[in-house]
């Protein structure tokens, strides 16, 4: 089977996971600079099949857009013009940082690590995919 990727994005920084070929479990990948992250995933998708992109859509506790919203819609429309032939699907992303800091945690990253952006970001992209994984799996 082919991955799954999932994509924490934002302005600056663009934090990516990936299902392992079984799509039972979405790792951490990479954090890539936003303005190189077409290129990466081009590059990805030559190398590793992939059967969708999961992006992590930013919303207000109300569930109203945010000013990050625009941004990410942006985004997503430009991968729907790169890559046509892989369904993009969107994900409410609430909670995502605080829940990759508790994960990260519980899993007993020092604190020095806990405050790296990039982690953070990487982590948050898995927990947007593995999300996806378990509301498809209903």
């Amino acid at each position: 089977m082919a991955r799954i990727l999932g994509i924490d994005y934002g302005n600056k920084r663009v934090g990516l996971a990936a299902t392992d070929t079984l799509q039972i479990i979405a790792s951490p990948l990479e954090t890539i600079h936003a303005k190189d992250v077409l290129a990466y995933l081009k590059a990805y998708t030559l190398r590793e099949p992939v059967e969708a992109i999961v992006v992590g859509m930013p919303r207000r506790l109300t569930g109203e857009a945010t000013d990050a919203t625009p941004h990410v819609i942006g985004f997503v429309r430009k991968l729907q013009k790169e890559f046509p032939a892989i369904p993009v699907h969107t994900v409410d992303e609430r909670f995502t940082s605080s829940m990759a800091q508790k994960a990260m945690l519980a899993g007993g990253l020092k604190k020095k690590d806990r405050q790296d952006k990039g982690t953070v970001d990487r982590v948050s992209a898995a927990i947007i995919l593995q999300s996806y994984l378990e509301s498809k799996a209903i």
